[in-house]
């Protein structure tokens, strides 16, 4: 499954991301890994949330994201969620069509069993139809 926090930059959906893992990782008996553009966070997150500074890695397009997340997925096999702030930013998809990477993503939770909750700097009316279905909180 495929999720979406929106909003405009500044609205709170690194906030919701957040409150939102530090209240799942209590009830999941798998794990959990944070991507975000830096390590800012890392005093927020849960201790046993795995946060991943993407920054760090030289992803330049969305194919060489989507090959980071399958090698993060192929290394833990109790991997249950993910979560990526900043989705537009870490997934070098900034001024782009995201539609068919979500929908790659929404293929991958299928096979590999993994749930993806994403913010997405993107006002509600500005996101394409065919991803509209995956908002959870719109800001």
């Amino acid at each position: 499954m495929v999720q979406l926090i929106v909003g405009k930059k500044g609205k709170g959906k690194t906030k919701q991301l957040l409150d939102k893992v530090n209240s799942e990782v209590k009830d999941i008996s798998g794990s959990i890994v944070y991507l975000d553009k830096s390590t800012k966070h890392m005093y927020e997150l849960n201790n046993k949330v795995r946060l991943i500074d993407v920054s760090r890695y030289m992803i330049e397009n969305e194919s060489e994201f989507l090959g980071f997340v399958c090698g993060i997925i192929s290394q833990d096999h109790d991997l249950e969620q993910m979560y990526f702030d900043s989705f537009l930013k870490i997934a070098a998809l900034e001024g782009k069509d995201i539609s068919a990477v979500i929908e790659k993503l929404d293929k991958m939770s299928d096979f590999f069993q993994v749930d993806f909750i994403l913010s997405v700097s993107m006002d509600e009316s500005e996101l394409p139809e065919a991803v509209k279905d995956k908002i959870i909180v719109s800001l």
